[in-house]
């Protein structure tokens, strides 16, 4: 879809300067930008692409002062990073605007759908679902029976939601997802076998919670598996059974938290964090990318790091001995053939 400068600097009450007629039909970066592209410029680091690029409207800064004359058209905004931002998500949502029932989806006579609500073709809705206003379901979904679907909501492209779900209003599920698989129940028997438990909850995700691409969110033993709202959960994730992730806190790609972990609120947790079950996490704890916890964390808003987690500044000064342990062996050897060498000579 094009756009003309005039009509960009009116959406973002920016003042033009140039071609107010110039058509733009793309977004690029601005050190890559062809003609035709919207770019944008916050970070003083890429101000010398500025005379080089070759976007057709580059949204600015309105403080900027240019060292020489350029041919783009800009637009100065009080920030221009914020006013770029805002253009994504409009671009993002006219892309995936979308609206009816596509051919071969399947839909269960008992469910309810809601108005404007958009179902891709083989998606399979089961019995008794609900699914809520403006609410978008891309191809290749099953929603399985009893499952409450919000309002506002995106379930993209092969997604899988096993029965009995609550998934809240204004949720983002990236394809791939996996939510209400069976949790990791096994009973061992005295034959050296295990037998499976059965897992009879569910799993509930509050409202505004997004979820990224291939992630699992097993369904509760009993009871639920509850993500809180606000929750970001990045890919590639594993939460097991009867977890409870408190409000707004972020996960980053490829953690995984066993069952019954109790993790609080605002909590920031890096990629490849491994967290035991049966353990709680404070709000507010920072958690660094490939730590293990092992135990409680009680303390809020406290950072941790490393294998077993240890306070962060303490695991730092543990990574210097560390780096040291090679030439303190050295040392102890040196020491010890010293002692060795007297003992000979008396």
């Amino acid at each position: 879809m094009q756009f003309s400068a005039q009509e960009l600097a009116t959406l973002l009450n920016g003042t033009l300067e140039g071609n107010p007629d110039v058509k733009v039909e793309q977004l690029a970066k601005i050190e890559e930008a062809k003609s035709g592209s919207l770019s944008f410029l916050s970070n003083p680091k890429y101000e010398q692409y500025l005379y080089t690029t070759e976007a057709s409207v580059i949204i600015v800064n309105e403080d900027l002062k240019l060292d020489r004359p350029i041919g783009n058209t800009l637009i100065r905004v009080k920030n221009a990073y914020s006013a770029f931002s805002n253009l994504l998500e409009l671009f993002n949502k006219m892309r995936f605007d979308k609206t009816g029932i596509e051919e071969h989806a399947y839909i269960h006579p008992s469910a309810r759908i809601g108005k404007n609500v958009y179902i891709g073709a083989f998606t399979y809705i089961d019995k008794d679902v609900v699914i809520g206003d403006n609410t978008k379901i891309y191809p290749q979904v099953y929603i399985g029976e009893n499952t409450r679907v919000g309002g506002n909501t995106t379930v993209f492209a092969g997604v899988k939601v096993y029965p009995d779900c609550v998934i809240g209003d204004r949720v983002i599920i990236h394809s791939g997802t996996v939510v209400g698989s069976d949790g990791f129940g096994f009973a061992p028997q005295e034959d050296g076998t295990y037998n499976k438990i059965s897992q009879i909850g569910n799993v509930v995700i509050e409202d505004d919670v997004e979820i990224g691409a291939n992630t699992v969110i097993d369904r509760a033993t009993m009871g639920s598996t509850v993500v809180r709202k606000g929750v970001k959960l990045d890919n590639l994730i594993q939460v097991a059974h009867n977890v409870e992730i408190g409000r707004n806190t972020v996960i980053a790609a490829q953690s995984g938290i066993s069952g019954s972990t109790k993790i609080g609120e605002n909590a920031v947790i890096g990629g490849q964090v491994g967290i035991v079950g049966h353990i709680s996490i404070a709000n507010g704890s920072q958690i660094q990318a490939q730590s293990g916890v092992n135990r409680t964390i009680a303390e809020e808003g406290k950072k941790w790091s490393g294998t077993p987690a240890a306070p962060y500044n303490a695991h730092l000064r543990s990574q210097v001995v560390y780096l040291r342990l090679p030439e303190l062996e050295r040392r102890l050897e040196e020491l010890e053939h010293l002692l060795l060498t007297k003992e000979v000579t008396k």
